[in-house]
């Protein structure tokens, strides 16, 4: 269509760099039908929330440098679990020449660990003492995000089935929580997970997290705390 004499040009893009969520799948084996058999019972447990889930895949546990025609039947057993490959967790050189062959992009948000007992830091500076929380009033609803960045996150409202709610620090919601908490977004493992009413469709503290299938029957419409020991989630009731 043809624009009147005169008429401002508009742009025909906007870019701009959000908050995304996106999953971590650390490989110990190139084996693709080893994968595919774990992935597709992860994805199993909760087949909504996996469904065409980004994943950015580690390869820092492996014990060798894998080929790229190993890799490429790795990121195949992902897609036909349901999951699609968008990137390769930073590492060595070697990963980078493999990025560039797949046509994927290096991804800086995970550091991979070496061989040597894990250090467990977090990716960006941890909340301060002192910075003041994000303050949200409102009901957090289905398809709605908030993020605390560099601090915690107080909810006085519900978040609901579907919505998500992030911090680098600590989640408190004070109501009911229906959706995702996600605490110690930038991977500070000292950060909680705390809800006045539990009925969550997934907890995650620092990458390490549970689904609805998987978190603990009794807790249910309880006040909750989650918290991280090593790899492990753990869950109790508040007062109780």
């Amino acid at each position: 269509m043809n624009k009147p004499a005169g008429a401002p040009l508009q742009s025909a893009i906007d870019i701009r760099f959000g908050q995304v969520g996106l999953a971590q799948v650390r490989i110990r084996t190139t084996d693709p039908g080893a994968i595919l058999d774990e992935l597709t019972g992860r994805v199993a447990t909760a087949p909504r929330f996996f469904e065409r889930t980004a994943v950015c895949l580690d390869l820092s546990a492996l014990d060798r440098e894998p080929e790229i025609a190993e890799l490429r039947g790795v990121v195949d057993a992902v897609r036909r679990a349901g999951m699609l490959t968008v990137g390769l967790a930073h590492g060595s050189a070697s990963v980078e020449a493999l990025s560039k062959q797949l046509d994927l992009p290096i991804l800086t948000y995970w550091s991979a660990q070496s061989k040597a007992p894990p250090v467990l830091k977090a990716a960006d500076p941890p909340p301060e003492p002192g910075n003041p929380a994000l303050m949200q009033h409102q009901p957090v609803r289905s398809g709605q995000r908030v993020y605390a960045r560099q601090r915690d996150l107080v909810v006085n409202a519900t978040v609901g089935a579907g919505a998500e709610v992030m911090a680098d620090g600590c989640v408190h919601i004070y109501g009911s929580l229906r959706g995702r908490a996600m605490a110690g977004a930038r991977g500070d493992v000292t950060a909680r997970v705390y809800c006045q009413e539990f009925n969550a469709e997934l907890v995650s503290i620092a990458g390490v997290f549970r689904v609805f299938e998987t978190l603990p029957a009794e807790l249910a419409g309880k006040p909750v705390q989650a918290w991280l020991d090593g790899e492990d989630l753990h869950f109790t009731r508040i007062g109780g």
